[in-house]
Formats: C-alpha cells, sequence, structure tokens
C-alpha cells in the first residue's frame, strides 16, 4: 500500500475509539469501511445514504485500494441504521481530536456560532429541528468542534460544553448576543484566551448603558476618554459599506456596576451601507477582554462574521444543509460532522485555489485527487 493511501487510512484510525454497537459475529461491513466511505462519498458530492451507497458502487475499486471491503458496499440502509445508533458524544470527541492534529496552535480568532439542521425534525416521533452550536478556526478555515443543543434548552448551555472541548490558549474567542454571559466570559478566561461578546438587550441594562456612554462621546468627539478608533471601506456589485469603529478603556464605571470576568474595554461598530443608492445604518455594540486596540477588535469583529460567510453558507449552498432530510435517532449529529470532516479536509488542500464546490466535483471525478485530500 502506498504512504498516501496510509495516510488515508489513518484518517479513519481516529474515529477508531467509537464503539460499534452492532453484534461482532454478524457484522459484515466493518465500522471503518463504514466511516471511510461515507466521508469519501461526502467529500465527492453525496449528500444522502442512497447516493453515498451509489458512490461506493460507482468507487468500488478505489475503495479496494483502501480497505480490504471483504463484503462489498453497504445498502444506504446500513449507512442509515449505522449513522443512527454511533454514540454522538464519541462521534464528537474523536472529531475534536482529529482537528486537534490538523491545527496550528491556536493564536487566533475563533467564532462561536449555533445553526438549525432545518430538516432534522420528525413530527411522527414529534422530535423538533436539531441546533448546532459550532466553533470556527477563521484563519485555519477549520470546524474546531461542534455541540449539539439539548431539547428544549438554547446555546447558552451549548456553549460552554463546546469550549470545554477546545484548547484556546491565546485565541480571542468571538460569539453573538446570546452567549453574553458571565459564566461564559469567565470559562474563556479560565481556557487562557480573550473575548469579544456581542451585546443585546439580554444583559439587564448593560446594552443601554454602553450605548448611552458612546453616543454621549461621539456627541463631544470622544475629548472626555482615552480612545482607538479606525475605519474600513469595502464594497462590490453595487454595494459601498464603511464601518467605524471605536474602542476605550475608559470604563472603571462599567467595571464596579457589572463585575465582568476579565472585562477591560467596550467597543462599538458603526455600519453605513448603500447599496446601489438605498443607505442603511446599523450600530453593533460589544464587551471584551481585549485591551483598547482599535484594529485587533476590528479584526475579532470582522472574524465573527467568518462562520457565517465560510461555514454556514458553504454548508447550505455546498452540502445543501437545508434540504437534507436525515432525521433518525442520532443520524442528523452524527451527519453534521461527516459534513464538517469533509468541509475541513477539502479547505486543507491547497494545490488548486478551485471553489469547494469544483473540488467536491473534482474529488468525485478524479480518484487522485479524492486521495489526496483524503490524506492530509
Amino acid at each position: 500500500m502506498a504512504e498516501s493511501e496510509n495516510k488515508s487510512c489513518s484518517l479513519v484510525e481516529h474515529f477508531s475509539k467509537i464503539h460499534d454497537f452492532r453484534e461482532e459475529h454478524k457484522v459484515l461491513y466493518p465500522l471503518k469501511e463504514i466511516l471511510l466511505i461515507t466521508i469519501c462519498a461526502v467529500i465527492g458530492g453525496a449528500d444522502n445514504w442512497v447516493e453515498i451507497e451509489t458512490f461506493g458502487k460507482a468507487k468500488k475499486e478505489f475503495f479496494k485500494k483502501l480497505v480490504p471491503l471483504k463484503h462489498g458496499i453497504p445498502s444506504h440502509d446500513t449507512f442509515g441504521d449505522v449513522f443512527a445508533s454511533i454514540d454522538h458524544e464519541q462521534f464528537k470527541e474523536c472529531f475534536v481530536n482529529w482537528v486537534k492534529s490538523l491545527q496550528e496552535e491556536i493564536k487566533e480568532i475563533v467564532a462561536i456560532d449555533g445553526k438549525c439542521l432545518r430538516h432534522s425534525y420528525d413530527t411522527a416521533e414529534d422530535k423538533s429541528a436539531i441546533y448546532m452550536v459550532s466553533a470556527w478556526a477563521n484563519k485555519q478555515n477549520l470546524v474546531l468542534g461542534q455541540e449539539k443543543v439539548s431539547d428544549k434548552s438554547n446555546e447558552i448551555t451549548a456553549i460552554p460544553k463546546l469550549l470545554d472541548l477546545l484548547e484556546l490558549s491565546g485565541a480571542i474567542v468571538t460569539i453573538d448576543a446570546i452567549g453574553c454571559q458571565k459564566d461564559i466570559a469567565r470559562k474563556i478566561i479560565d481556557k487562557k484566551a480573550g473575548y469579544v461578546l456581542a451585546l443585546k438587550g439580554n444583559q439587564g441594562n448593560l446594552h443601554e448603558d454602553v450605548e448611552l456612554y458612546f453616543e454621549d462621546q461621539k456627541s463631544c468627539n470622544f475629548s472626555d476618554a482615552p480612545h482607538d478608533l479606525y475605519e474600513s471601506t469595502d464594497g462590490d456589485h453595487g454595494r459601498v459599506e464603511i464601518r467605524n469603529y471605536g474602542i476605550t478603556e475608559d470604563i472603571g464605571w462599567l467595571k464596579d456596576r457589572y463585575e465582568w470576568p476579565g472585562l477591560k474595554s467596550i467597543g462599538f461598530v458603526e455600519s453605513k451601507r448603500d447599496v446601489n443608492g438605498k443607505v442603511s445604518t446599523e450600530t453593533r455594540y460589544y464587551i471584551t477582554s481585549l485591551s483598547a486596540d482599535v484594529k485587533q477588535f476590528a479584526e475579532a469583529v470582522r472574524g465573527h462574521w467568518g462562520i457565517e460567510n465560510k461555514l454556514h453558507w458553504v454548508l447550505d449552498v455546498n452540502f445543501k444543509d437545508d434540504e437534507c432530510r436525515i432525521r433518525k435517532e442520532n443520524s442528523p449529529q452524527n451527519f453534521a460532522i461527516v459534513k464538517h470532516v469533509a468541509s475541513n479536509l477539502i479547505r486543507q488542500e491547497n494545490s488548486t485555489k478551485k471553489s469547494m464546490n469544483v473540488k467536491r466535483h473534482l474529488a468525485g471525478w478524479d480518484d487522485k485527487y479524492l486521495l489526496k485530500v483524503i490524506s492530509q
């Protein structure tokens, strides 16, 4: 077996700790083979169990070079049954450990945000759609981990569990307003990371106090407080957006009133957008454990948008996340992990600068390229 083929098999070795629920003497298709076929098929464009079975059969000779494939390619029902029964906690833990083997030391922006698996609901079983919270390393283009939001709960309970999984020393963690909680801020500080947390009306008067402070300072051109300001402009296709960023450490009054763990600064972003002559303005406010370095603050805010643009959008458009009707038992959250594995592998393969969609097609057409993708 070639060196690249050995590497490709090492991919699934990271998931070898997953318990196979099936009776050993009845197993025709080893879990290792099912995982390898599934991951390769999703990389190559498959989006459901029938397509995964079809891909496997079309690529049977390719897979025979990597694994024994003693009984051939499983049926789509077998793929579905296996992923429905795989312990999601084990699968999630194996994924996180695999990502740690890929990633460099985390000294960058890690954005945390939630996404609904819209068609994971099951009315027959009175099962609502699943919500997953993911962590995204913006510069390395890696999904670092994910956590399923428990039924009858929300992201506030899932985010601390996700943080517990991750190595974050030196990172800057960004979270939308729902994650603006003291316990979450404390956990980030305990992980030796910094935070930039968006504000809304979910923290009593905190949002209002920060907004009033900045409005007052703007009215006197910040003459009363040390501050750092920065402006950026970008646009395309008839859209121009000007963003004004501001940050200050002049918050002794705020620290005394609210006692937030690690709080050093507060900041704002004022966005003025002109789309074909139609102008809109929005201002967002933040609390942060960072010092008042406005360019670092601006980078963190922009970096957070990467989880929407580079991850959630890609999952919806390229991996058809919103159309996925995989619903049985643990299947939705496990298949979400498979997509994250596929996405990470495709992004890390840099021999071609093609889009995610083109790379998926190429992996489906070209066995050599598929092997290159899974051999990292």
